[in-house]
């Protein structure tokens, strides 16, 4: 008689293995946007497979457009937003409906996002958040930007994988309004001065665990924003 079919043996596919893991890292805010990955030999040894199977895995998110190759070696995030940031970014300054949509939903979402920080936070994300709080107060460092850093460091304490993915992607359009705000907007020292002291009271609403206060402190600091741009005429 012949032998009765056999049933194929189910395997994982490690390529897609690998696939699946470098995109929740993505997702995670891990690797932002524009940033290069580990090397392949390092991601081998943390996923536990070859490299021909991380090489397989990244092939197929580079085929998604996911990543890109890096001249003379290497994987970097893909940034699927670029072209749209600096439209964003224009429209913010032509557009006074726009920024007022902008600054609503920063409040909105920032608001959120202090309350998880504040209820979720580990020690070592609150150290992180102190630690570019550290950095807006050294002169040395571009304010602007250790201040998009700041509120990255809030998303990921979060622990919102989708509201880190979300900001990571308009990561370049928040630096150029931070930017825009530090340096025109509210230039004075006397504005970085309240600046500092309104970033350091929602740092310390989120150390002490008390979500009400984060929400309530950064929607002040986000109202404060809003304010100068109606002094400045860019809103009614």
């Amino acid at each position: 008689m012949p032998p009765q079919k056999l049933k194929p043996i189910s395997h994982e596919n490690l390529g897609d293995r690998v696939a699946a893991e470098v995109l929740r890292l993505i997702a995670a805010g891990e690797v932002p946007p524009g940033e290069r990955l580990p090397s392949e030999r390092r991601l081998a040894e943390m996923l536990e497979v070859s490299r021909v199977s991380v090489r397989a895995g990244l092939q197929k998110l580079k085929a998604q457009g996911l990543l890109n190759a890096v001249r003379g070696g290497g994987t970097r995030v893909a940034e699927p937003m670029s072209a749209g940031d600096p439209a964003l970014a224009a429209l913010a300054q032509i557009d006074r409906g726009s920024l007022t949509d902008l600054l609503e939903i920063r409040t909105l979402l920032e608001g959120w996002a202090v309350r998880r920080a504040a209820l979720d936070a580990s020690e070592e994300e609150i150290a992180e958040i102190r630690e570019q709080f550290t950095r807006m107060e050294d002169p040395a460092e571009d304010k602007a930007q250790a201040d998009v850093d700041f509120h990255m460091a809030i998303a990921k304490a979060s622990q919102s994988t989708v509201y880190r993915h979300l900001l990571g992607v308009i990561r370049s359009t928040l630096t150029e309004m931070l930017h825009y705000h530090r340096f025109e907007l509210f230039g004075r020292p006397e504005d970085d001065a309240t600046v500092m002291e309104q970033h350091r009271t929602i740092m310390e609403a989120i150390a002490s665990r008390n979500p009400d206060a984060a929400e309530r402190t950064m929607k002040a600091h986000l109202d404060w924003v809003r304010g100068h741009y109606v002094a400045a005429g860019l809103i009614a």
